[in-house]
């Protein structure tokens, strides 16, 4: 359901010096074909074919042609101010604009004001001087625009010296039209108009447009013919403010375009304490108002909920739950509609019922097996308090620089499998030393054994059941035989697994969609073919086993023959040994055993080589994994100095290489244990601190620890880092030291000089306001906060938050909830949102009436925010009394 009622201020084009049928006849000398209602339908048709929506009739002395084109929009769309354009007494034209809704009785009573007759082709000068005409026509409830400034009738030829200054600062004067783009104008002007001027300087800048005599339909086509005027309502109090917020809310068409930005459209409540509510959302600033309990949290927590998101305090998650369970309440369905714009544009809605999980629908309501964060991976919400106890993590503070973060897309891939290939190498390596370890315990017992051996042999028995013996090493032979096959035959088991080839994901079902599935389908044809030799080959491979075992069979046969044989005789021998006390069994085991322990001796070799080649793997890949901590550390080193670019004065940002030591320390006490504080201490402050040199150091002795980091470390604590088990000691080689960021804000007002502070050392606020700062910058995703400024210094909120909002919302939607007027009117929300609310939360009800629903340009949404965060009229009155203004 798409909402109906206002979303506040957007662009609307407008072209505000459009001239009626006979101007062309009139002023140009131009033949004339056709009438005045004719040609005022053509240039409405034209108007709509290139979306204006605005336009101003602005005759020279005249108001005849008003009505035609007050009939022609009928239904259009089509918004018609009328007006008229004078010339004054010191020659400057000016255009007069009055309410769509003016009589035209009361038209030609304001032109005959300043002393024109309302006659076809008068072309006369006023009565009245420049500033006379602004003041009047500001009486009569319209507002005035200072034509063609830089042509030979335009304010800037006309009038010259005092006269001029005295003119330009006139607070009537709230709109100049320049023929096309600021920065083409001569410096001259363009320092007046960018108030560099000291001599023209004014407390609120005068607003440029562009505006050109509209004469023929194709004239609109010219871009200096239009602007884009950002309103909420089409009337003259929206012109009214955003000639005074030039800024914010005028676009001109050599301007560019508002980027495209993942934006919520509307949120919509089923059951507890917004039930029924819905609210539209501006794709730039929205500011919810309201007294306490009306429901502003309640929003705010709302979109926290729907979209999934974790509080990242302790204190913000209690309350965010508390909100969930007994606000909003179990079986309340929670309904966020939002776009994004890239790759391409699209639209999901985003349902969630307590407390349940998350849906999300794309646009046909199919589900779709997605996670709100998979389509807004960037935004986030911040409850109240919760910036201020963001700052008192210095883990979180850093993460927030990750947006600054320009990495390439392999990072992360080449991060994970360096990570991965040392805890491999690792593993390995202690692998291969565990069993050398049992090898080297086996084989301790071979020189008794071998000294056992040359005593027997010393008796002469050897040559006596040489046979025997020999028979030992045979059957070692038929074991290595054996060990040999079993190998082929765990590989015919894994191939007849395997196939036939599953082919699902070439089905006609998979490819449907995909534009290449012709070619893909004959990848089918090839898995076929592949499909038919594997199960030739696996029949003939299991054939050529079979043969293999059957012709092993038959050798052990013949040999177990000979087997019998050997052991008849032996048996004989051991009965003519019995009686001369000669163990012959003994010397058999003894001999089995050592021709077993004999190919341990090789294996050792073999794993000996292979340790050595999986360390030479490891140096590696640690400098690698040190190459890449670095080049992270450079990454942040890089955007902390944007940042301090992009807030220059303001915020500035310093990065310490592997910064963050608590990894390190809580791998020391876990796995080291004992007292380790002192090492800990001295370890946790030493710059650039290499894992790799600490895990080397820890290898070479109680020494090389003390000379590479100091006496600060107790021989006792430094004994107990170089018996830490190997398996340690790699695992130091691999922890991951992020860097951390030290935040410093200056605190000194903006015309003094700079006091730049740790975040250490600053007060609540301030810490605040210089996460706030960070937070409005480098991201095309919503930001949700619910009452900054309850941390926040009003100070900077007018000189360090509001200018950098109002800078970032060009570029992405913020949503905050506020008692702060400065927020919704210094920062010019483009959708102001007032909520009522009766009884406690808890079996109370808010709403939101559809008249405080717009901007600021809107009379009952200023009188909202006159009485809810002014006080009303008459404690601002007094304030501004007191305060002397």
């Amino acid at each position: 359901m798409i909402v109906s009622v206002s979303k506040g201020a957007i662009f609307r084009r407008c072209a505000l010096q459009v001239n009626p049928f006979s101007y062309g006849r009139d002023f140009r000398g131009q033949p004339t074909q056709g009438d005045a209602q004719s040609h005022a339908e053509a240039i409405i048709e034209k108007a709509k074919a290139i979306d204006i929506s605005i336009l101003a009739i602005t005759n020279h002395n005249n108001v005849a042609g008003v009505s035609a084109f007050q009939a022609a929009a009928k239904g259009s769309g089509i918004t018609i101010f009328p007006g008229f354009e004078l010339s004054s007494s010191e020659g400057v034209h000016v255009l007069c604009i009055y309410p769509p809704d003016i009589k035209k009785d009361s038209l030609d009573r304001f032109l005959g004001k300043f002393g024109i007759e309302n006659t076809e082709s008068s072309s006369s000068l006023s009565d009245n001087s420049l500033e006379k005409i602004l003041t009047i026509v500001r009486q009569q409830g319209g507002i005035t625009i200072a034509a063609h400034v830089t042509n030979n009738s335009g304010l800037f030829k006309v009038l010259s010296g005092q006269a001029r200054i005295k003119a330009w600062r006139n607070s009537n004067l709230l709109a100049i039209q320049i023929p096309g783009p600021v920065s083409n104008l001569p410096l001259n002007y363009r320092r007046i108009l960018e108030n560099n001027n000291p001599d023209y300087r004014r407390e609120h800048p005068v607003a440029a447009i562009n505006a050109g005599d509209i004469v023929e339909p194709e004239d609109l086509d010219r871009s200096s013919a239009t602007c884009w005027i950002k309103m909420s309502e089409i009337n003259l109090e929206g012109l009214k403010q955003a000639f005074l917020d030039p800024e914010s809310r005028i676009r001109l068409n050599s301007d560019p375009e508002p980027e495209g930005h993942a934006e919520l459209i509307s949120l919509a409540w089923k059951g507890g304490f917004l039930d029924e509510v819905e609210i539209p959302l501006n794709p730039n600033l929205n500011v919810l108002v309201g007294g306490r309990g009306t429901g502003k949290s309640t929003i705010i927590e709302s979109l926290r909920y729907v979209l999934d998101l974790e509080p990242v305090g302790e204190e913000a998650s209690k309350t965010h739950y508390g909100i969930v369970n007994r606000v909003l309440r179990g079986g309340t369905r929670i309904s966020l509609r939002m776009r994004s714009h890239h790759p391409t544009p699209a639209e999901y809605m985003i349902e969630r019922t307590v407390p349940n999980p998350p849906v999300v629908r794309d646009e046909s309501g199919q589900i779709l097996n997605l996670r709100p964060m998979d389509i807004l991976p960037r935004i986030e919400v911040y409850g109240q308090h919760e910036i201020s106890e963001l700052t008192g993590s210095a883990e979180k503070l850093t993460r927030l620089l990750n947006r600054f973060v320009k990495r390439d897309l392999s990072f992360a891939r080449r991060k994970a499998d360096i990570r991965r290939d040392l805890e491999k190498t690792r593993k390995s390596i202690l692998d291969v030393q565990v069993e050398l370890d049992q090898i080297e315990e086996r084989l301790a017992i071979l020189p008794s054994l071998e000294e056992t051996l040359r005593r027997f042999r010393e008796t002469k028995l050897e040559d006596r059941l040489q046979e025997r013996s020999l028979l030992v090493r045979e059957e070692r032979v038929f074991d290595s035989v054996f060990e040999r096959l079993n190998p082929f035959h765990n590989c015919l088991e894994i191939l007849h697994q395997e196939i036939p080839i599953d082919q699902a994901f070439l089905s006609g079902k998979s490819l449907k969609d995909l534009p290449s599935k012709e070619i893909f389908s004959d990848a089918k044809d090839v898995l076929n073919h592949l499909n038919d030799n594997m199960e030739d080959l696996a029949w003939r491979f299991k054939e050529a086993l079979q043969q293999a075992d059957k012709g092993i069979a038959e050798i052990r046969s013949r040999w177990n023959e000979r087997r019998k044989d050997v052991q008849a005789k032996y048996e004989e021998i051991l009965r003519n040994l019995e009686r001369s006390s000669v163990d012959a069994e003994e010397f058999i085991r003894i001999r089995g055993e050592i021709e077993n322990l004999q190919p341990l001796r090789e294996r050792r070799k073999l794993l000996q080589q292979g340790k050595a080649a999986h360390i030479e793997r490891r140096h590696t890949l640690c400098a690698e994994w040190e190459d890449l901590n670095r080049e992270e550390f450079q990454l942040f080193d890089r955007a902390a100095k944007k940042v301090g670019k992009t807030l220059r004065g303001r915020v500035q940002v310093e990065i310490t290489t592997s910064g963050k030591r608590e990894p390190l320390s809580n791998l020391l006490r876990d796995e080291v244990g004992g007292r380790l504080s002192e090492a800990i201490d001295v370890l946790t402050k030493v710059e650039n601190l290499s894992l790799q040199e600490l895990a080397e150091k820890c290898r070479e002795g109680v020494d090389a620890i003390r000379k590479a980091y100091g006496i600060g470390i107790p021989e006792a604590q430094a004994r107990r880092l170089t018996e830490a088990p190997p398996r340690v000691l790699m695992q130091i080689e691999e922890l991951e030291l992020p860097p951390t960021a030290s935040i410093w804000l200056n605190t000194a007002p903006t015309d003094e000089s700079p006091s730049w502070q740790t975040l250490e050392n600053l007060s609540t606020g301030q810490k605040a306001t210089a996460v706030l700062l960070l937070l409005l910058l480098e991201s095309d995703a919503p930001l949700i906060v619910d009452q900054p400024e309850d941390d926040l210094d009003n100070r900077f909120i007018t000189e360090g938050v509001v200018p950098k909002m109002r800078e970032e919302k060009r570029r992405r939607q913020f949503v905050f909830s506020t008692h702060n007027a400065n927020i919704p009117v210094l920062g010019d929300a483009e959708l102001i949102l007032g909520l009522t609310a009766k009884g406690e939360a808890d079996k109370g009800k808010a709403s939101i009436k559809p008249e405080h629903i717009g901007s600021i340009d809107t009379r009952p949404v200023q009188d909202l925010v006159e009485d809810i965060l002014e006080g009303g009229k008459y404690a601002f009155e007094t304030r501004r009394l007191k305060y002397g203004f």
